[in-house]
């Protein structure tokens, strides 16, 4: 276990070590406030990459030259733009360029892929999922059992943490899906947990869900960019992920799609069908009857959004020049460091306020993010904490979400946060 010291010198070390400490200078920081910005929301929004702006206006450029042409004379043709991302955001969640594409919304993606991947047919009707999932997921889920004319309170079942706990114990998940057993229709959980920061083994549990008979899916909002994913390999049926959190590619900006191969080419799969999914080679006869694309790129509805595409390529391009694997050796390194420095802050101040990170110690149970439970202290800790420039995110009742994300944040910054965060203490 590497030993930490809480000191500036110490984090300035590390700095100077970090094989990534360049990439910190493709990215803005913002200035809004008076004080230095500490920015710890990437689970949230990323920051904006400097290229963005050149990757756009390269668009509107072509825009403004060859209108409606830009779709065949532009640099990137926008008849086919998406294909630019698809193989650099497969690196990024382990899946094979025909299981992915970039496409609509987050919300959007996953109410696509469970048209066709939910499926309740006599007894397999229910979904389960983990309580207090992102509240967009619960209102997906609840709308999808209701589409079917089910009952929410009955087929939408929850797997909770136990009494006094925070976290789900994986046993509990993968109990329920053998209890469920062949009433099990889909597993749909967030790979990590929005509010405590929980990393889900979705490797186990598409076994144990398959086993059973049941679909597996996973939201990656808070995992892609995040997490070193291996989608394929896993075996996931199909998941979705946002591009603006870890991905660091503009405010509501382009989703991700995967459908794992097997599931490629099958007609017969039910789905809410567009233009844009179908073959591309006979899409302009506008033929009646949908002959989807093979692959991710059959769920596709519309004309691919270029402007958002573009702020999402600048991104990936910076993915694909630092690694997954470099990311995730500095997200481990980092994020130990900033519980360190937390730890520290609240053994120093107990008498006034401690701080109890709820996101698991494991590293192979977490990604970036940290979940701090203030203990004695309310919301007038963060908005203390934001008024000396860290900018990080509350969740009632007393739960700040911080995440340094590997490239752009730094070791220094971890070591202001603890400093910053004993100045707010009340």
């Amino acid at each position: 276990m590497t030993h930490f010291e809480n000191t500036l010198a110490f984090a300035q070390d590390l700095d100077a070590k970090d094989p990534l400490r360049s990439f910190r200078d493709k990215f803005y920081f913002p200035t809004f406030h008076e004080k230095t910005v500490r920015y710890f929301t990437g689970n949230s929004l990323g920051l904006q990459p400097k290229s963005t702006r050149e990757y756009v206006l390269e668009e509107l450029d072509a825009w403004a030259e060859f209108g409606v042409e830009g779709h065949f004379l532009a640099k990137r043709p926008w008849f086919a733009y998406h294909e630019n991302l698809t193989e650099k955001a497969a690196k990024i969640v382990g899946a094979l360029p025909i299981e992915v594409v970039i496409t609509h919304s987050l919300t959007t993606n996953l109410h696509l892929l469970m048209v066709s991947f939910y499926r309740p047919e006599g007894k397999r009707t229910k979904i389960l999922c983990e309580a207090k999932a992102f509240p967009s997921d619960q209102y997906a889920l609840e709308s999808q059992v209701k589409f079917h004319e089910l009952d929410v309170a009955e087929h939408l079942v929850e797997v909770f943490p136990r009494e006094g706990e925070q976290l789900i114990r994986e046993e509990d998940i993968l109990a329920k899906i053998e209890e469920l057993g062949d009433e099990l229709a889909l597993v749909m959980i967030g790979g990590v947990n929005y509010y405590t920061g929980q990393l889900f083994d979705m490797e186990t549990i598409t076994k144990a869900g398959h086993k059973v008979g049941a679909v597996v899916g996973f939201d990656l909002a808070h995992a892609a960019g995040n997490i070193n994913l291996k989608l394929h390999d896993w075996g996931v049926d199909f998941a979705a992920w946002c591009g603006y959190k870890y991905l660091n590619s503009s405010p509501g900006g382009v989703s991700g799609m995967f459908v794992h191969e097997r599931h490629a080419y099958n007609p017969s799969l039910p789905r809410f069908a567009g233009w844009w999914g179908y073959d591309k080679d006979t899409r302009f006869l506008m033929q009646p009857g949908f002959n989807p694309m093979k692959g991710a790129e059959g769920w596709q509805l519309s004309n691919a959004p270029v402007l958002g595409m573009a702020a999402h390529l600048a991104s990936l391009d910076i993915f694909d020049e630092a690694g997954m694997d470099r990311i995730g050796e500095k997200r481990d390194s980092m994020t130990a460091f900033m519980e360190f420095v937390i730890n520290d802050i609240s053994e120093k101040n107990k008498e006034r306020c401690t701080f109890e990170l709820i996101t698991p110690s494991d590293k192979t149970k977490r990604g970036a993010q940290l979940s701090i439970m203030a203990k004695g202290q309310g919301k007038a800790l963060f908005d203390a904490l934001s008024d000396l420039g860290v900018v990080a995110d509350w969740r009632e009742p007393n739960v700040i979400r911080i995440a340094p994300a590997p490239l752009y944040n730094s070791y220094e910054d971890c070591f202001w946060f603890g400093q910053l965060l004993e100045q707010a203490i009340q």
